[in-house]
């Protein structure tokens, strides 16, 4: 159903350029001018379109996944941004469209200048060129088929044609007002989808990491490649996993627009108070941006400082010690041994997991001087090490061990969340007609060295749940401070824009009252 999308866009952009280039040729024609100039015009402006949409798409495919998205978001918002203009200058201005025209091009007759009307049409179809261009990009890419989608466009475009020339040649007589009232209506429905799909791409992005939590599971209703799939999605932008925002937006466009188009005409309000209305709006999302940019609070992630210990594999979680973190480094208290400090200090908060690694000596006092073939086999996992022959060498050996604890430490957002440690231990054995000292690494129980040990599973639920959470209010704050001012500051000047145009109106409704 993308086809009807891009089909009804093609038509209404296409018939409003037709217009104009119609009503500009009758009065050229009337006059006893060349249309050559105007057909100029018309040629470059279509060129120029084309050419947009063409650089948009290359661009836009040349770029890596994530600024893909990026663009795909952007090109989106501006085209939301294009038909919702669009449809609120038609709703105003659809009924009197052409005597509008008409007036507009008996002026730049008027002004005796050559180009004036050739410049108009110009003009008048590079805007329409543009914003299809834009909206028929952004359609594309949400569309299941771009096969359909571009036969919706061609078959919108060359019903324009057809209907502009018949209106040209006075055989086809279109109430205006109506037909951009009816699909306005759609182009609503479309846009609302455009929503939907600029905020999927921003989140794929990652400019949108909040309300992404999927509100409903649609797989049943929209399998993929159904009729219901290609309606629902096609035509309503609605997705088989909408999440959060993505409905949010979409309710609150459909609602928005259904309302501009569905307000009685006798409770509009007047130019006048359309203008202070507007200023006001302005104002509002201005003040609305500053405090979101400079008085919001960034959130704090703490941990407990102190991590309960436990030994790996042991399902009962019995403590066998903690790790204390102090503002000089820190403290490891194992039971039966005495508290261990060490040196430990963090660069600037990270936001993404950082190890850090602290090696600790261990001591034996009453490890072995000698050990026989036997001991160092059960040693070194049940095996003869290499270079020990044990008809040249039976033992005994004289032993000398090098023990160490290497502590790694998770480190993210300033905050220990995971440990765990490491036993190495070195055993060099000579003597027993060895020729040089052999050096093996060999296992010991970790109640000689002092670990392995990690951090309780409790604790770990614990922190994973609460660096969760701190992310999601991360992301709430990141929103807030950067991205929603961007949005406020460019409503407010839209608000801002509106607002000088119902100034115009304003005081052109009074000089027509004075004459």
């Amino acid at each position: 159903m993308t086809v009807l999308a891009t089909l009804v866009i093609a038509l209404r952009e296409g018939l409003e350029a037709v217009l104009i280039v119609s009503i500009i040729a009758t009065f050229l024609r009337k006059n006893q001018q060349s249309l050559v100039p105007m057909w100029w015009g018309v040629f470059a402006a279509v060129l120029l379109s084309l050419a947009v949409g063409v650089g948009l798409s290359l661009t836009e495919r040349a770029l890596p996944q994530a600024e893909q998205e990026a663009m795909e978001a952007i090109i989106g918002a501006i085209a939301v941004i294009f038909v919702s203009s669009m449809i609120m200058w038609m709703q105003h201005h659809a009924p009197q469209l052409k005597y509008q025209l008409e007036n507009e091009a008996s002026l730049a007759l008027r002004q005796s200048s050559r180009w004036a009307l050739p410049t108009m049409a110009f003009l008048a179809v590079l805007k329409e060129g543009f914003e299809t261009s834009v909206f028929m990009l952004a359609t594309f890419s949400a569309a299941q088929s771009s096969i359909w989608a571009t036969v919706g466009a061609v078959v919108g475009l060359l019903l324009a044609l057809m209907i502009g020339w018949g209106i040209y040649r006075g055989g086809i007589r279109l109430n205006l007002g109506r037909f951009f009232k009816i699909t306005g209506i759609f182009l609503v429905v479309v846009a609302a989808g455009l929503v939907v799909s600029a905020l999927r791409s921003a989140h794929e992005a990652g400019w949108l990491l909040i309300g992404q939590h999927k509100v409903l599971d649609l797989y049943w209703l929209l399998p993929a490649g159904s009729v219901r799939a290609a309606l629902i999605t096609g035509v309503l932008g609605i997705p088989a996993d909408p999440r959060t925002a993505e409905l949010l937006g979409w309710l609150s466009y459909l609602v928005l627009f259904v309302l501009i188009l569905a307000w009685p005409q006798r409770y509009q309000p007047s130019p006048r108070v359309a203008y202070r209305l507007l200023q006001s709006l302005s104002l509002v999302t201005l003040v609305g941006a500053v405090i979101c940019a400079n008085l919001l609070s960034p959130p704090a992630f703490h941990l407990a400082q102190s991590l309960p210990l436990v030994t790996p594999q042991d399902d009962s979680e019995v403590p066998i010690g903690t790790l204390v973190r102090t503002a000089d480094g820190l403290e490891l208290t194992l039971t039966g041994q005495s508290t261990r400090f060490m040196p430990f200090s963090t660069a600037p908060v990270a936001p993404v997991p950082e190890e850090h690694t602290v090696t600790l000596k261990a001591q034996w006092p009453d490890a072995p001087t000698q050990l026989s073939l036997d001991q160092v086999i059960a040693l070194y996992h049940q095996r003869v090490p290499p270079g020990l022959h044990p008809q040249q060498h039976p033992g005994p050996y004289q032993s000398q061990w090098q023990l160490s604890c290497q502590i790694t430490l998770t480190v993210q957002q300033g905050e220990i969340i995971a440990a765990h440690s490491t036993a190495n231990s070195l055993l060099t054995l000579s003597g027993s007609g060895l020729s040089s000292p052999r050096l093996l690494s060999v296992t010991l129980s970790p109640t000689v060295v002092g670990c392995p040990w990690q951090t309780s599973a409790v604790w770990q639920r614990h922190a994973n749940q609460a660096l969760a959470a701190y992310q999601r209010t991360e992301n709430v704050y990141d929103f807030l401070q950067h991205k929603l001012p961007i949005v406020l500051v460019v409503i407010s000047l839209g608000a801002l824009a509106l607002s000088v145009r119902s100034k115009k109106r304003s005081h052109h409704n009074a000089q027509n009252i004075m004459r």
